[in-house]
């Protein structure tokens, strides 16, 4: 009821609307629950969010956090949904402060700090602004005391950061410190576990561009698929009690 509602709003005929939300509901595996009660779990009503913003045919649709709150299986299965769209050909616009998926999902990311635009291009194409915030990432069997403050004195780091049993040097030079690295290693009898060079994430360039932390502060993600295109912004909302 709630797709033959939307499709009723875009006064689109009653035959065409009725095919549309069945296509629909079966592209979000909806379909076997269509005479039940909108009561399902977040991951469920956030797909029938997104199927009843797609009941009027537009080329581009507006998503705002699409995933946000989500269990992993229905990110999983929410951004599964959203390249299928864009492999069909809908320009998908996509706000996010998950940095991770912006640079999964997007062709172009613009990042946004109090409400400007600060920068805009491909996600490699931003990381590579700040190449000086490569870094090596290694793990040790067991650490040892003072280990953050000893590797901070290799030459070329800027400064050392601990993640859970990681430890992420980052450097304008990784192959002298991974060079420096081993034979520290090798010198205090410590046994390395991973070890890994990495370039700056997209969380570098946000933080880097704005100073500040996208999970505390105003910045966030846009991010965009496909090419621009004319169209609608939709925004669709569930009705209470209705079924699919």
């Amino acid at each position: 009821d709630n797709l033959i509602f939307m499709g009723r709003l875009y006064d689109i005929p009653k035959p065409k609307r009725e095919k549309k939300a069945e296509r629909l509901l079966r592209l979000f595996n909806l379909y076997d629950r269509r005479n039940e009660k909108v009561e399902g779990s977040r991951g469920m009503r956030r797909r029938l969010c997104i199927a009843m913003a797609l009941m009027n045919d537009s080329s581009v649709l507006f998503l705002d956090e699409p995933t946000a709150g989500l269990d992993v299986q229905s990110i999983l299965t929410i951004r599964d949904l959203i390249r299928e769209l864009n492999q069909e050909g809908l320009t998908i616009f996509l706000t996010t402060h998950n940095m991770e998926e912006a640079n999964e999902m997007c062709d172009r990311v613009a990042i946004i700090n109090k409400g400007k635009i600060v920068a805009i291009d491909t996600p490699e194409r931003l990381k590579r602004t700040i190449k000086r915030l490569q870094s090596v990432e290694v793990s040790f069997y067991a650490a040892k005391e003072g280990l953050i403050k000893d590797l901070e004195a290799f030459p070329a780091v800027t400064k050392v950061m601990k993640y859970g049993d990681k430890y992420r040097i980052y450097t304008e030079n990784p192959p002298e410190v991974l060079s420096a690295l081993c034979e520290y290693a090798k010198a205090n009898g410590l046994r390395i576990i991973t070890l890994n060079t990495l370039g700056p994430s997209l969380a570098d360039v946000f933080i880097e561009l704005t100073g500040i932390k996208p999970e505390v502060g105003p910045g966030m993600f846009k991010g965009g698929f496909g090419q621009g295109r004319r169209g609608m912004r939709s925004r669709a909302g569930i009705g209470g009690g209705r079924p699919w």
